[in-house]
């Protein structure tokens, strides 16, 4: 049996006798939500409730609510999986853990979800009420969980649920880095993605299942090879790259993209989208026919009033984590405007120091913060996590990657290009240090440019620490995008910054010269 594309959508060229009666299942699915309850701008941050007012804002749970019920109208035979982390990446999540997913998730009617790496963010034990607290199965099935007694009697690697009279057998997948890329502990073994999805297809098969879909929280990538190297999977429900496929600017491949029988999908992020992929099954099970596209949850789609007033309430808490107190400073940090867009500025060097100490220890040599995206000075005395909040308040989060030195150059010069119009592109840095000269011409302003002392190599390879926002192409930024073993969900930058403020003690504000403007 092979797939091929046919005006568009992936068909199967069967070579034997049509089949005698036919199933349509859709598959709804999100991945990689990271607890983006209220609607988010098109930068993946917070969006004001003036531009949501104005219909410039995504995503959000209220429309989900409003997507989900409109497609499972239209659909035959309509399931709802996730691909992974719906852990991290706001407010909610640092004061409700995995409590407001599970209500959400309950709410929105999912049918089974894989382990994302942030799922073990806060170790074993927070996964364990996730787990209690859903009412569909948790699945992963390449980790040995037989020594960690929180979670190993309720995960499952598989599960099997009939539409229409066919079993449909769901497999979970997790990234096999997982020990390095969050905390599960040291009783989780993680094991190669391959052997564990054969093994557990050959498993199904054995029972009777006929159709085969993974629910897989490792990446693009890694769902090639996987769809490569296995054989009875008809279907892989992507996440963890946040990866857009489909017909629009900026996807990165087909929806479906085809590998052999296997069809994959994944439907980017913070639930932006909604990916609705709709197969045709013969008779004994077998996929026939995969088409769909993922659905931009914009403001078209109207917001669940009852929704909206559920996330209203679960953010009247969070006051509280606003008021709290995380540091103390001896001198106010200056993140004046008109310093940050320009020159080194103090909260720009914190900022950056910051973030280099978080993953220093990962081979990182250099951290490059916008100046844009310092909003706020912070006064002396007690610093609150409102305070760092207003200073950081775009829910960003850590990237890590690797470019050559000639980008970094070129980066650099980016940042210098539009210091006249205080442009939000300069970087404030940490790691190098560099002079920029306004009188020459933008592209060209940059010079001796030092990387822990020692002159930026065009040739070598650095390990940058940035924001997802600069990370994606913001601000200019473009020549990141591309960038080498990028990995663009770490920690929340504010909660990173008011981490390393409390490390500090009595912080004293600083700049060393790291960056000249002449």
């Amino acid at each position: 049996m092979k797939f091929r594309f046919l005006a568009g959508v992936a068909t199967l060229a069967l070579t034997a006798v049509a089949a005698q009666a036919e199933t349509t299942i859709t598959i709804l699915h999100t991945n990689d939500f990271h607890a983006r309850f209220e609607p988010i701008n098109k930068y993946d941050s917070s969006c004001p409730a003036e531009d949501n007012a104005a219909g410039e804002c995504f995503g959000g749970t209220a429309r989900l609510v409003t997507a989900i019920e409109e497609a499972r109208a239209r659909a035959e035979n309509p399931i709802l999986v996730d691909g992974g982390d719906q852990f991290q990446g706001t407010l909610f999540y640092t004061y409700y853990k995995g409590k407001l997913a599970a209500e959400m998730m309950n709410k929105l009617g999912y049918d089974a979800m894989t382990v994302g790496n942030h799922e073990f963010d806060d170790g074993p034990e927070v996964l364990r009420g996730f787990v209690d607290a859903v009412e569909f199965p948790i699945l992963m099935s390449n980790a040995d969980l037989s020594g960690e007694a929180q979670l190993k009697d309720v995960i499952q690697k598989s599960t099997v649920i009939e539409k229409a009279g066919v079993k449909i057998g769901l497999i979970g997948l997790t990234p096999q880095d997982t020990d390095e890329l969050a905390s599960p502990g040291p009783n989780v073994i993680f094991t190669d993605p391959v052997e564990a999805v054969q093994a557990e297809v050959d498993k199904l098969t054995e029972e009777g299942v006929t159709t085969i879909i993974v629910l897989s929280h490792s990446g693009y990538g890694v769902d090639q090879r996987v769809a490569e190297e296995t054989t009875g999977v008809d279907v892989i429900v992507g996440g963890h790259t946040n990866t857009l496929l489909g017909d629009m600017e900026r996807a990165e491949g087909p929806y479906p993209t085809m590998v052999g029988d296997t069809a994959i999908v994944q439907a980017y992020a913070y639930g932006k989208y909604l990916g609705e992929l709709t197969v045709t099954l013969d008779d004994a099970g077998v996929i026939t026919e995969a088409k769909g596209q993922p659905l931009l949850i914009d403001a078209a789609v109207a917001e669940d009033e009852g929704t909206v007033a559920r996330i209203k309430e679960a953010a009247e808490p969070l006051d509280e984590i606003r008021n709290k107190v995380v540091a103390e400073t001896t001198e106010a940090i200056s993140g004046e405007r008109d310093q940050c867009r320009a020159q080194e500025c103090a909260m720009g060097s914190l900022i950056a120091d910051a973030m280099l100490a978080r993953v220093a220890d990962q081979g990182i040599q250099v951290a490059i913060q916008n100046g844009g995206g310092i909003r706020s000075s912070i006064d002396a005395g007690e610093v609150t996590m409102g305070e760092v909040l207003t200073v950081l308040p775009f829910q960003n989060t850590l990237s890590t990657f690797q470019v050559t030195g000639a980008v970094l150059l070129e980066a650099l010069e980016n940042g210098a290009s539009q210091i006249e119009e205080g442009a939000g592109r300069f970087a404030q840095v940490a790691g190098l240090t560099y002079t920029i000269d306004t009188a020459a011409e933008p592209g060209s302003r940059v010079s001796e440019v030092m990387v822990n002392g020692e002159p930026l190599d065009p040739e070598a390879t650095y390990g940058v620490v940035s924001n997802n926002y600069v990370r994606n192409g913001g601000d200019g930024y473009k020549m990141f995008v591309d960038a080498e073993n990028a990995y663009d969900y770490g920690p929340d930058l504010a909660d990173v910054t008011a981490e390393y403020l409390a490390e500090q003690g009595p912080f004293t504000p600083y700049t060393d010269g790291r960056i000249t403007v002449k």
